[in-house]
């Protein structure tokens, strides 16, 4: 089994979560993002119209290494617990209102999360779960609703 994890940290507020990855049950997402993050990456995390408590983190250019489409669907839900972190890919032109390419890191932070986006259901693959400090995580989580973007890091833990 492997114990590889990863760390999101809120910058200026110095809070930090680890995630354990989904290795098992999400091999190949799990391999990609692991070497997408091989260093760590920074983004404004903004938080989700649709689909409830959860955050949006993108994957910046630099990260890109891998080819989105190539990924098969792994550990999908709709309907996620929360601390858990999903990988979706928005391809150009997928979503009506939102022509851009997307990569995302997603994480759910509290209860009644679902994937559901402009054009309803959407599957994602779950590649791992906070299982340290979720708490004060999802604190800051919360904070970015009413004051905007929060810079994160995500990386490798050590």
């Amino acid at each position: 089994m492997d114990h590889r994890k990863l760390y999101l940290k809120f910058i200026d507020a110095n809070v930090q979560g680890i995630i354990s990855l989904y290795w098992e049950n999400a091999p190949e997402t799990c391999k990609a993002i692991w070497g997408a993050l091989e260093k760590p990456i920074q983004w404004p995390a903004t938080h989700a119209i649709f689909s409830g408590p959860e955050i949006m983190m993108g994957l910046p250019e630099e990260a890109r290494n891998f080819d989105p489409t190539s990924l098969p669907p792994e550990n999908q839900t709709i309907l996620p617990e929360p601390g858990e972190m999903l990988w979706f890919y928005q391809p150009k032109n997928f979503f009506k209102i939102d022509p851009d390419e997307f990569w995302e890191l997603g994480m759910f932070y509290g209860k009644g999360g679902r994937t559901f986006g402009p054009t309803g259901w959407i599957s994602c693959t779950y590649i791992g779960k906070m299982t340290e400090n979720l708490d004060a995580v999802a604190e800051q989580c919360k904070l970015i609703r009413t004051e905007g973007a929060k810079r994160v890091e995500i990386g490798r833990l050590a």
